[in-house]
């Protein structure tokens, strides 16, 4: 019952989060910049509770302190990952790849897309791992590592090229992005990220069947899900699956994507797309 109990929360929670991130995003985007900043620094007081339940539960090894150090994790990471949708915190580059440049250029030209976003990324890892490493309570920390080595390992796919990319959430200060990326056959990383996945996987799984108690079991269960959500997620960059119905009923009406930049009309192997 523990594990399931786990499940369902680590399942539910990732798709809802997911959903009131892109409805607020999607909402702020299409009532203009001065929106988009307002419903940033209005969820503030969500990344100063993550921070503060994060900081709580490195001594709770209850039950409820492994829960609160996960939702704490997904706090912190929330705030900073709509503070990129806004346009908040992204990159000094904010137009689309000039025709013609080079692989380095490109290079250069995506880091650049989300340089800021990706600064604000490794401080917070920084400083939650230094806070959590060794602490009785460390099923934070790990959330939050997940979820960081999750989404590098996504955005080098995409750069190196996936043959399936949904831009359909995408908001106008993200439009440039697309450019930046390939849409290809499998690259070299991909199968190198599934792997790793897996073998996370493996151990988390390891670790539930081994622990000796409840907080541990559900601990090691929140991992474990989490993880696998992150290896389902790098799947559908492959596999013809329409996810994006997972959040596609809860947003507010829009038009299409490609109605505004349409990076994936070609779908060749050598052309840019996100």
């Amino acid at each position: 019952m523990v594990v399931w109990t786990a499940i369902i929360v680590a399942v539910f929670v990732w798709w809802f989060a997911t959903g009131l991130i892109l409805m607020v995003a999607r909402y702020a985007d299409q009532q203009g910049e001065r929106a988009r900043q307002v419903a940033t620094w209005a969820a503030v007081p969500v990344f100063v509770a993550g921070l503060w339940g994060y900081e709580m539960a490195l001594s709770d090894i209850s039950v409820m302190g492994v829960y609160t150090a996960f939702f704490a994790a997904l706090a912190i990471w929330g705030w900073i990952e709509l503070a990129f949708l806004t346009g908040i915190v992204t990159g000094p580059i904010t137009k689309p790849l000039p025709a013609g440049a080079s692989e380095l250029e490109r290079f250069i030209r995506a880091w650049g897309t989300v340089a800021f976003h990706e600064i604000l990324l490794v401080a917070a890892l920084i400083v939650l791992f230094l806070r959590g490493w060794g602490a009785e309570n460390t099923f934070g920390m790990w959330t939050f590592v997940i979820l960081y080595a999750a989404r590098i390992s996504a955005k080098l796919n995409l750069f190196l090229g996936v043959p399936r990319v949904n831009v359909e959430f995408l908001p106008t200060p993200l439009l440039h992005l697309p450019s930046h990326f390939r849409v290809r056959k499998v690259n070299w990383m991909f199968p190198v990220s599934v792997s790793v996945l897996t073998l996370a996987i493996a151990c988390w799984l390891e670790r539930v069947v081994a622990a000796g108690s409840p907080e541990a079991v559900t601990g090691f269960t929140l991992l474990l899900t989490l993880t696998t959500l992150a290896l389902i997620e790098h799947w559908l960059m492959i596999l013809p699956l329409p996810d994006a119905k997972l959040w596609r009923w809860m947003l507010p009406g829009d038009r299409p994507i490609r109605e505004k930049f349409s990076p994936l009309a070609a779908q060749q192997e050598d052309i840019h797309g996100l």
